[in-house]
């Protein structure tokens, strides 16, 4: 017991120590206000996007120059300890749910190296950055719903629907629907830019592959959230309402994320299995 409590002691005099309990005691907050703001898609994508941003500064954590100034620490202190005070008098979640990982991840980096060394955390404040995007810019400038229309109208179309499509109104003979931009999949999207930068994090790729990863998390998030759009005109046009409902705002929702997930996941193991059987060819060659 003596022994333990020396090598508690010893372990507190480090300021490692404090930056992870920082670290782990903001992660379990925000996931807890996730849970109880009961945004089921969110809680997945933060539950995942903390896990392996953890992963990544731990496997490097004996490279980090964790040297930081007064002023880094003092700005980063003050950044964290706002963000705590705004946390305790929430009275609505709104975005901040989106838009505090970013803050919180980036005042911790200061504290720990200061503003020289952020570069050492690019990549994983780019991560979260990825959460926090649909809710900082203006919506003039994420707003894709026309696009969203037109695709989820081609789909009608193409699968034998009479369909009009006329901006983001999609009319069916007996129904329709219209794509505001908290329905155009954007949100979706650039969480599939944030999966494809974790990717590229974990397994880095070389030449094309390096565009050719976020270009297939785009596209689907895309095209999965589109598909969502048409069946939910289709639900419209039959009225089923309760239907509608589910996929739209209920758990149904979150199937379509999980299966733009799954596809990317499948991707990304075709992907790693060429790239292996290649090095496997190429090393049998040079023997």
């Amino acid at each position: 017991m003596k022994a333990s409590h020396l090598t508690l002691s010893s372990q507190l005099k480090y300021p490692q120590f404090w930056l992870l309990a920082i670290g782990a005691a903001y992660i379990a907050i925000h996931l807890t206000l996730i849970w109880k703001a009961d945004n089921s898609s969110l809680l997945g994508m933060s539950f995942l996007f903390w896990a392996a941003i953890s992963s990544l500064v731990w496997d490097k954590r004996h490279s980090l120059n964790l040297e930081s100034d007064i002023f880094s620490s003092f700005f980063g202190l003050s950044l964290i300890t706002l963000l705590l005070i705004k946390t305790i008098s929430l009275t609505s979640f709104g975005g901040f749910l989106y838009i505090s990982p970013g803050i919180f991840a980036f005042g911790l980096a200061l504290m720990a190296s200061g503003f020289k060394g952020l570069k050492q955390y690019t990549g994983e404040l780019l991560v979260l950055f990825f959460i926090t995007v649909p809710k900082v810019l203006p919506s003039s400038l994420t707003d894709i719903s026309p696009l969203t229309a037109k695709f989820a109208g081609f789909a009608l179309w193409y699968t034998g629907f009479p369909v009009a499509q006329n901006g983001i109104k999609i009319n069916l003979p007996t129904g329709s629907v219209e794509v505001y931009s908290g329905c155009s999949g954007i949100e979706l999207i650039f969480q599939m830019l944030g999966l494809a930068l974790l990717f590229l994090l974990m397994f880095p790729q070389n030449g094309k592959k390096k565009i050719l990863v976020p270009i297939i998390a785009v596209s689907l998030g895309f095209i999965v959230n589109g598909a969502r759009v048409a069946l939910m005109a289709i639900l419209v046009a039959q009225r089923q309402m309760a239907a509608f409902n589910y996929w739209h705002e209920g758990d149904g929702s979150l199937l379509f994320s999980l299966i733009a997930v799954l596809l990317f996941g499948l991707f990304c193991w075709f992907l790693l299995g060429r790239t292996e059987l290649r090095n496997k060819d190429a090393t049998e060659s040079s023997k």
